[in-house]
């Protein structure tokens, strides 16, 4: 592929709202996961949620549109003057030349679920609206409404990978000619049926998710929002770029990954192939690093299959939670910061590393000599992907 410009980004997580907030407490090691405090939500477990977020007020125009994950990009593109760098965008190429690819597993089902809460004599409340609120495009149709934009619009959703893979169908559209420019990003907010959904399986961790630990217990889910803005790489400003994006679909089973990694090494060296690396160029991985059992150890087995033993990587959700169809966002926007500051991020809350579990996990923050970054992300049934990032002088 063709090098993209991430010209720029920003996420809102658990931990605050914006890049700075972010950068401030992976440096700081702090962490935003809580005890679950959602409200509903009876489970022995910890989450990842947006402070103020239930809080936010969309525009007035578009009050029909309310729901927690519209709160929540509303939230997150107001950070980091990321409006702004958009108002900038259509200046040098028209509205209908931008286009808009985000990633979502669960849209906004929170306001579906209080819908039928609310169910009376078979009818659903007058004030719901599927359309806007619940309906896979309806986070696309709202950010692209905010926005101003009028290209290409698709909302990806392949669970934990759908954001990440906006990167690759931001690509695809771009060098088609569908598009000069293009807005990605995800945004997937708490709800009812994620959190009972997850304990259901017995994926939930009564504690901060540990990864990579001998005595992991599963995943803190999170909500978050994040954003980029890429273009092509020539006659940019400096700025990380991505230079290599890979995918795969296991094909295996609904939920478990492939337990040798299989699909996963195919995304990681499809990413490396398509930025005409090596292996040994990259500097950091950021991996998908759940802390479930079989996650950790399929991605271990498919990361060691490529890389070694040798390359530093972390898993970066003990900050975060595992937001799932944001995840994708979250760790490119990391990866973006761990290239700005030359920093490589610890893993929060390891403490006995798993001994059958092989990569060069960090569990203290190591500086320097981070130019290139892969980051991945690897959703429900299979749905890989894996993304390379630069600076722009690499």
């Amino acid at each position: 592929m063709k090098p993209m410009a991430i010209r720029a980004y920003t996420a809102t997580t658990a931990v605050g709202a914006g890049c700075d907030a972010l950068w401030q407490a992976l440096r700081e090691q702090r962490s935003g996961l809580v005890p679950c405090d959602f409200d509903g939500a009876d489970l022995a477990t910890w989450i990842g949620r947006v402070p103020g977020c239930e809080d936010v007020a969309l525009p007035a125009a578009w009050s029909d549109w309310h729901c927690r994950n519209h709160q929540l990009a509303e939230l997150a593109l107001q950070q980091d003057g990321f409006i702004d760098a958009v108002e900038t965008a259509k200046r040098v190429c028209a509205p209908e030349r931008i286009g808009l690819f985000l990633g979502t597993s669960t849209s906004g089902i929170g306001t579906t679920e209080r819908a039928y809460r609310e169910v009376a004599d078979g009818r659903l409340p007058a004030w719901f609206s599927f359309e806007h609120t619940h309906d896979y495009f309806a986070l696309c149709g709202y950010v692209q409404r905010r926005l101003g934009l009028a290209g290409p619009a698709l909302t990806v959703s392949t669970a934990c990978s759908s954001s990440a893979k906006v990167f690759a169908s931001a690509a695809r559209s771009i060098e088609a000619g569908f598009c000069d420019m293009a807005v990605v990003g995800g945004v997937d907010s708490l709800c009812l049926t994620t959190l009972y959904g997850f304990a259901s399986l017995q994926l939930t961790s009564p504690e901060p998710c540990r990864p990579w630990d001998a005595h992991r217990r599963g995943i803190s889910i999170g909500e978050a929002g994040g954003f980029a803005l890429v273009g092509p790489a020539a006659g940019a400003a400096p700025g990380p770029r991505v230079i290599g994006v890979g995918e795969s679909a296991d094909a295996y089973h609904m939920a478990a990954p492939e337990p040798e990694g299989r699909g996963a090494a195919l995304a990681m060296r499809r990413a490396l192939d398509s930025a005409g690396l090596a292996p040994g160029a990259v500097d950091y991985i950021n991996l998908h690093g759940t802390a479930t059992p079989a996650n950790d150890q399929a991605e271990d087995r498919a990361v060691v299959s490529l890389f070694g033993t040798a390359t530093p990587a972390s898993a970066t959700k003990g900050w975060t939670g595992h937001t799932l169809g944001a995840a994708g966002i979250v760790e490119a926007v990391i990866a973006c910061l761990a290239i700005a500051h030359d920093y490589r991020p610890a893993t929060l809350n390891t403490q006995d590393l798993d001994p059958a579990l092989r990569c060069r996990l960090l569990t203290a923050p190591e500086p320097g000599g981070v130019r290139r970054v892969l980051s991945n992300t690897f959703g429900f049934g299979g749905s890989n992907c894996s993304l390379l990032l630069a600076a722009e002088d690499v």
